[in-house]
C-alpha cells in the first residue's frame, strides 16, 4: 500500500469490498437457507461481481501492481463458478439417432395477454419446436388450449394446477408412469413421468419453483420499494426450499436414472440450484457456449432454466434459442442413455 498512490489506494479499497463481495456471493450455496433466505439475494449479483473483479485485475496488470492477486485469488477459489458464467466452444448440434433429444422451455402461456407486442407469437412457438423435432418436450406455464397443437407426440401427461395453465411433458416414447409432486400454498409445480427409452425407464422431471413475480424492467427503482422487493424475493426464496425438499426427497426415492428440466426461477450460483441438481450433470456446463441465459433481461445473463442429466448419461449436445417468443429462452440438449 506504500508504494500506491492516494487514488491507487481508494481503488484498492474498492477492490477489497468487491472481491469480499464476491466471496460471499460464491459462499451462498453453502449457507443454510434457513438462517435467512434473504441472503440468497446475494447470488444473484455473482455475474456481475465476476465482471468488476476481472476489471479489477487488468487494472492492476496494466500498472504492474501486485494487488492483482485479491481479486484473482478470490477467483480462483471459485473458479467452478466463474467458469459457469461463460463457456467457450461447446456442441450445439449433433446428428445422431443413438441418443434423446431433450427441449424445456417456459413459454408464458403463448403470449395469450400480449405481454411481448407483436403477432404470430405461438405460429413461432410451434414452428421452433417442429425445427429442433425433440424426442421429449417439456413445458412451463402452458395454457391446456395448446394442447391440441402438439398431436405429432403420442404420449403426455399436463397438470393444470392453476385451472388453465400448468406444465406439460409431450414425449415420442410410451410413458408408463407419472404422477405430480403437488408443491403446497403455490401455483408452481412439479410434475414427472417414466418413459421407456428403447430398453431402459429414464424419469423426466419438469419442475417450475416458485416465481419472485417481479418485472425487473418495469419496478420502480426507490429505497420504498427496494424493501418491499427484498421482502418477496425472501418469501419466494423460502417456498423454493420447501420445493426443493420436497423434489430432493422424490427424486432420492427413484430407482430409475433422472433428467430434470425446467424453470428454477433461481440461477447456478444458487443453494436451491446445488440442491435440484444434486450429483446430475448440467448440461450447459458440459456442452454448451457462452452465457447460456434463459431470462429474457437486458444486459444482464441470467440463467435460470436447466437441464440435467443423470450422471450415468452422456451429454451430446447443448444448444440456447434466442428467439423472443416469451419472457424465457428455451434449450435443448441431446442426451445418450447408457
Amino acid at each position: 500500500m506504500k508504494k500506491l498512490s492516494w487514488l491507487q489506494k481508494g481503488v484498492y479499497l474498492l477492490n477489497i469490498v468487491f472481491a469480499l463481495a464476491l466471496a460471499f456471493g460464491m459462499l451462498i450455496p453453502y449457507i443454510p437457507m434457513e438462517i435467512s433466505p434473504r441472503l440468497s439475494i446475494f447470488s444473484l449479483g455473482v455475474p456481475a461481481l465476476v465482471v468488476v473483479n476481472l476489471l479489477f485485475v487488468l487494472y492492476w496488470l496494466i500498472r504492474f501492481k501486485r494487488q492483482w492477486w485479491l481479486s484473482f485469488l478470490v477467483m480462483l477459489i471459485g473458479y467452478s463458478s466463474v467458469l459457469s458464467l461463460y463457456k467457450f466452444g461447446g456442441t450445439t448440434t449433433v446428428i445422431t439417432s443413438s441418443a434423446v433429444k431433450v427441449m424445456t422451455y417456459n413459454v408464458r402461456i403463448f403470449n395469450k395477454y400480449g405481454w411481448i407486442p407483436q403477432d404470430g407469437i405461438k405460429e413461432g412457438i410451434l414452428e421452433m419446436v417442429r425445427d429442433e423435432d425433440p424426442d421429449v418436450l417439456c413445458f412451463q406455464e402452458f395454457h391446456r388450449d395448446e394442447e391440441g397443437s402438439f398431436s405429432q407426440y403420442p404420449y403426455r401427461y399436463a397438470e393444470y394446477k392453476g385451472g388453465q395453465t400448468g406444465q406439460v411433458i409431450f414425449s415420442r416414447y410410451p410413458i408408463v408412469e407419472k404422477g405430480s409432486l403437488d408443491f403446497p400454498d403455490s401455483g408452481n409445480n412439479a410434475i414427472y413421468a417414466d418413459i421407456q427409452l428403447r430398453d431402459e425407464v429414464v424419469r423426466v422431471y419438469n419442475l417450475h419453483l416458485q416465481s419472485f413475480m417481479i418485472n425487473p424492467e418495469k419496478e420502480e427503482i426507490s429505497q420504498e420499494n427496494s424493501n418491499r422487493i427484498a421482502k418477496r424475493m425472501g418469501a419466494a426464496f423460502a417456498k423454493q426450499k420447501v420445493q426443493a425438499d420436497i423434489f430432493e426427497a422424490h427424486r432420492d426415492g427413484s430407482e430409475h436414472p433422472a433428467i430434470i428440466c425446467g424453470d428454477l426461477n433461481n440461477t447456478q450460483f444458487s443453494a436451491i440450484y446445488k440442491q435440484i441438481r444434486g450429483e446430475a450433470t448440467d448440461t450447459f456446463e458440459e456442452k454448451g457456449q457462452g452465457t447460456g441465459k434463459t431470462y429474457y433481461f437486458k444486459y444482464y445473463p441470467l440463467r435460470i432454466d436447466f437441464i440435467f442429466a443423470d450422471a450415468s448419461m452422456e451429454v451430446i449436445s447443448h444448444k440456447n434459442r434466442y428467439e423472443l417468443f416469451s419472457d424465457h429462452f428455451p434449450i435443448i440438449s441431446q442426451l445418450k442413455v447408457h
